[in-house]
């Protein structure tokens, strides 16, 4: 984001003519005398955590940030960053400040960017996806094909899914879609469903113990592998079981989609995993597919967003690429 010098004045943006003076403290900060250029700075300064990184960060000369992290000390009335033991801290103030002042600066650039027409095949956009790793391995083919034939110089960033930040981050434009199956609905959310899937046992190829078929006394017998994001917890398959008073061993709990799956290649456990995600596996390695000898629902795939991009050019074409790859025939994922 380029720091531009704007200040307030009855409602509308004014041009101001040099640095505010420095106020004493933080109580009744008259925003028409805030130079940007310093918001710029306190954010860099509290994402970096370091005068050196944020100065690289913005463009400017370190000995320019020190100054301006001189002047934000002295209007702010805090200290922002202290010296500790592994390099600079933030003080609880400047913990307060940082999620808020980034998200404001996000919605500042995307006022001032103005895309009222949207042309993927000049667009050099970045979109960020919060998505498991399944998702992204399911759909990433796809997407990836469709941009680089439409949007060549469009650039995908994919991040980890953290829950309790996911409306938060959609709302400020840090995170553009969320991809994922949620049980329950977000109600400040917009959302899209992708596809409905369902579930398929993974098996090695060779595996003798399922030569003839995989009934429920197999798979009660067999080792299985589970997926569980936070290394606790019990899945769909573990609840069909215990209505029917049965349980079975789990020999390997792990946080991957992909991991689960190449850990049945080689051993004698079973993988219950969504469909889309042991096609791929089924090209890719010697493992075979077999339906689940317990009832498990199907569930449903979505993109999410937050209602402040709905008519956004940029990301209204991002949501029709993504449908465009999960409706996608099986040999083209």
């Amino acid at each position: 984001m380029s720091p531009t010098h704007t200040g307030r004045r009855k409602g509308r943006v004014t041009r101001s003519p040099r640095p505010a003076a420095p106020q004493p403290s933080n109580t009744g900060l008259d925003l028409s005398g805030i130079n940007l250029n310093l918001a710029v700075a306190l954010d860099a300064l509290l994402t970096e955590g370091s005068v050196t990184r944020a100065a690289k960060r913005v463009g400017i000369t370190q000995s320019a940030m020190s100054h301006a992290l001189a002047q934000l000390r002295e209007m702010l009335g805090d200290a922002l960053l202290i010296r500790g033991r592994g390099g600079m801290v933030r003080t609880p103030r400047a913990e307060q400040l940082a999620a808020p002042l980034h998200r404001g600066l996000l919605e500042v650039q995307r006022a001032l960017r103005n895309e009222s027409v949207f042309e993927p095949r000049t667009s050099s956009r970045r979109f960020t996806i919060a998505s498991g790793d399944y998702h992204a391995a399911t759909l990433l083919p796809p997407l990836l094909e469709i941009l680089d034939a439409e949007a060549p110089g469009v650039d995908i960033t994919i991040r980890p899914l953290v829950v309790p930040q996911l409306e938060a981050q959609l709302e400020s434009g840090e995170v553009d879609l969320v991809i994922a199956a949620f049980p329950d609905p977000f109600p400040a959310l917009r959302q899209q469903r992708l596809f409905r899937e369902d579930f398929v046992c993974i098996v090695r190829r060779d595996n003798a113990a399922v030569k003839r078929g995989l009934d429920l006394e197999t798979y009660l017998r067999l080792p299985h592998v589970l997926i569980s994001p936070r290394g606790d917890g019990a899945g769909a398959v573990d609840m069909a079981l215990e209505r029917l008073g049965q349980s079975r061993r789990i020999g390997l709990r792990l946080p991957y989609f992909l991991t689960a799956a190449l850990a049945v290649v080689r051993s004698n456990h079973v993988l219950t995993a969504p469909r889309r995600l042991a096609e791929l596996f089924q090209d890719l390695c010697p493992v075979r597919l077999m339906p689940p000898p317990v009832t498990l629902a199907p569930f449903d795939v979505l993109q999410l967003w937050h209602e402040r991009f709905d008519d956004e050019p940029a990301h209204r074409w991002l949501r029709t690429q993504i449908a465009r790859a999960a409706a996608a025939p099986r040999g083209t994922r």
